[in-house]
């Protein structure tokens, strides 16, 4: 009887990851007794997921908002210095906020509007088209910002960020004033010493800076890239993808992911005979439709993955097939004929690219897509599943 279930994704609940445990051990033994619980078995090319919160948790990579501050401070002294392109976000920028303002004397924070990088939004599209300003050219002083929009609240979290980040830097003892612009270049009239803090766009804007003239350009992975006082550290990504894990301090990304995913699928191909692959995953890299706010504010979606995950997927349509090369068929003939082509495909391992026979398939990495469907699985909250298995990913119609 041919298989009628295709791909598969299940949490995997895990105990509680403090600092010290012994992460690979845990996964593969998690896996195990779910498998032997709820009656399935492990096959060649299931992937098993983990996410980098219990990582970096069980590496204890960990950062104090004091040591955040002495990495500022060496890196700028009394400088005044522009924060510029943060998210919104009391999770994921907070907490390094405070650090940052901690080690300077004054702040020139500048917010993109209407929104940030992400989707968080400051004001809507239609509150900005009720006025005159231009966001791709004008640059508004805080004063300014509130005579156009007033006082605005964060749709989901009842935050106006504005007060917030404002009030956050004063406490730390910086000075604070706040523009809001979207090009990078507005900050040089106020100050050439800068950390931008935009995620994707980090590159093109250090550069865009430096040509303008900045004298000291960081973005977030260039703080904490070595350890500082006995802080945690990630030396490719910095402060980028780090968690609030207490008021002061900081969950980094995790480092050494790599002997992490490797050790993973070594312990299972020994007890088990079964070749899988292994991903650390963070955020998935999808966009709320009716937020508006893209879950990606990680540097990636995934930081280490096995050999197995390279690539990105070599698919055909089924229903072009369906409705064009195949059209005159239905019933036994139709399925044969569209398994034939699948073979076929795999059998000369063609590259689909540009062919219309793959048109509205997935152009994107395997370790986004994988990676995304992880983090739906596992959620933000309570599930208490931190590894996913995922099963029949990589089948097709013919397997």
């Amino acid at each position: 009887m041919d298989r009628l279930v295709g791909t598969v994704s299940r949490g995997i609940r895990a105990p509680i990851i403090r600092q010290g445990d012994n992460l690979p051990n845990i996964v593969v033994d998690s896996v195990l007794a779910a498998a032997k619980s709820e009656g399935f078995s492990l096959r060649d090319r299931d992937v098993i997921a983990v996410t980098e919160a219990v990582v970096a948790r069980a590496q204890g990579n960990y950062a104090h908002i004091d040591q955040i501050a002495k990495d500022v401070h060496n890196k700028f002294g009394d400088e005044t210095v522009g924060v510029i392109f943060p998210i919104l976000s009391r999770n994921r920028f907070a907490i390094c906020l405070k650090g940052i303002a901690k080690g300077c004397k004054k702040v020139i924070l500048m917010l993109s509007y209407p929104s940030d990088e992400v989707g968080n939004h400051l004001i809507s599209e239609e509150q900005l088209d009720k006025t005159d300003v231009n966001p791709w050219s004008d640059v508004l002083t805080e004063q300014q910002y509130r005579e156009y929009f007033g006082y605005q609240k964060h749709t989901f979290t009842g935050v106006d960020y504005v007060e917030y980040y404002k009030n956050l830097i004063a406490a730390c003892g910086a000075e604070v004033e706040i523009i809001f612009a979207n090009q990078p270049k507005a900050i040089l009239a106020y100050t050439k010493n800068i950390i931008n803090c935009d995620i994707h766009t980090r590159s093109r804007t250090k550069r865009v800076l430096l040509q303008g003239g900045a004298q000291k350009v960081y973005s977030l992975d260039d703080l904490l890239t070595e350890s500082v006082e006995g802080s945690g550290y990630n030396q490719q990504y910095g402060l980028l993808g780090s968690n609030k894990a207490t008021e002061e301090t900081v969950k980094l990304f995790p480092i050494h992911c790599e002997e992490v995913v490797n050790t993973i699928q070594a312990s299972i191909l020994e007890k088990t005979g079964k070749h899988v692959e292994v991903m650390v995953y963070g955020d998935g890299a999808f966009k709320d439709p009716v937020g508006k706010i893209w879950e990606l504010a990680a540097p990636v979606v995934s930081p280490a993955y096995t050999k197995g995950l390279e690539g990105t997927p070599n698919e055909v349509k089924l229903k072009y097939l369906a409705d064009n090369d195949f059209a005159n068929l239905s019933g036994e003939e139709l399925k044969n004929a569209i398994r034939e082509y699948i073979q076929e495909k795999d059998r000369k391992a063609d590259d689909l690219t540009g062919n219309m026979v793959s048109q509205g398939t997935t152009p994107r990495r395997l370790t986004d897509l994988i990676g995304s469907l992880a983090d739906l699985t596992s959620g933000s909250g309570d599930k208490g599943t931190p590894i996913i298995l995922i099963q029949g990913y990589f089948d097709n119609y013919t397997k």
